[in-house]
């Protein structure tokens, strides 16, 4: 397995083909305030550091984090495992700023007083002084988009961020956002991580031609729709698949629609000999803007799957045929 690097949209910034993503390690009993969120599946510090070694030796540079993953934990962990098994310039860290990290007002959301709070909070969790890309990780309605995006420009002029990338919302309210910045001689965003996969391309109706346009590279999260696109069909599930709540409201509008999705990913698979997941994160790898997809590993073979699909090459047919059974969906993942 050869890990391939791409640039990240229209930046100098080289990123691996594949980005770990790293809301997977944390604390299972994780909780803050009277916050819904559970991180039951977590894999805790011990069982996580493997994942990281293994994903330096593939030749990973790209680590994907948030501080709302597991409240905290998932930076702690990100930041020193990273520390143990690679050195800080070789690796490209990105966190995340958006979600309710404590109880009452300013607890989360991306006013300035939360984002110049959370950065800071972020760089001690990680133990680094600055990362590489800082990401909405949703839109805020409450928050005028010219009060984010100076805060997020005055993080980079800080020297605490080196880019800033955004997360799911809509076309529209991202060019706003690059539109205020630039009009303003603010920092502008270079990446979009999207929810794409072959299970849900509504991305592809306007955010990706977007994004083509304006030279912003793409970083999908869960390119294998929660494991939707991991497994044959009925398979059986998951502890993930079992206790992810926010999982189960993304993928639950039109069952039958991605059972046929399903079928046709699982037919590809088999007449190549691969496993399903190196099969779909091939075709997302291949679709325009696509840099680097973000995959989560709770398996050791799931990352060297990932890392092998790198060096899959679908042919016209097969994406064809892969995509031919896709129906438009509602929005999911914004939320």
């Amino acid at each position: 397995m050869t890990m391939e690097y791409a640039r990240l949209g229209n930046t100098g910034l080289t990123v691996s083909r594949i980005c770990l993503g790293c809301m997977s390690y944390g604390d299972p009993g994780a909780t803050v305030g009277g916050s819904t969120m559970r991180w039951e599946w977590a894999l805790k510090e011990e069982d996580a550091r493997p994942f990281f070694r293994r994903a330096v030796e593939l030749g990973i540079n790209f680590f994907d984090t948030a501080n709302v993953y597991s409240f905290g934990a998932s930076e702690e962990i990100t930041g020193r495992a990273l520390r143990e098994f690679a050195r800080r310039e070789e690796v490209v860290i990105a966190t995340k700023v958006h979600g309710v990290m404590r109880p009452g007002p300013n607890g989360g959301g991306l006013s300035r007083k939360a984002i110049l709070h959370e950065i800071d909070a972020s760089l001690r969790r990680l133990g680094v002084d600055y990362v590489d890309l800082y990401q909405i990780h949703r839109w805020d309605p409450a928050t005028p988009i010219e009060e984010t995006m100076e805060a997020l420009n005055d993080v980079v002029r800080a020297g605490k961020a080196r880019y800033l990338g955004a997360s799911s919302m809509h076309a529209w309210q991202f060019a706003k956002a690059q539109h205020v910045a630039e009009a303003r001689g603010w920092t502008r965003f270079v990446s979009m991580q999207n929810h794409y996969n072959l299970l849900y391309r509504e991305e592809e109706r306007e955010m990706v031609p977007l994004c083509l346009d304006q030279g912003v590279g793409l970083i999908p999260w869960s390119p294998l729709a929660r494991g939707h696109l991991a497994r044959p069909p009925k398979a059986t599930e998951t502890k993930r698949s079992g206790t992810d709540r926010f999982g189960k409201t993304l993928y639950s509008a039109m069952p039958e629609a991605d059972e046929r999705v399903v079928a046709a990913l699982d037919a590809a698979a088999r007449a190549r000999a691969l496993p399903h997941a190196q099969i779909a994160l091939a075709w997302l790898l291949q679709k325009p803007g696509v840099t680097s997809p973000i995959v989560g590993a709770t398996k050791m073979e799931h990352l060297d799957a990932a890392v092998a699909a790198v060096g899959v090459r679908l042919s016209p047919d097969e994406v064809a045929a892969l995509e031919a059974p896709y129906v438009p969906h509602p929005i999911a993942g914004f939320a």
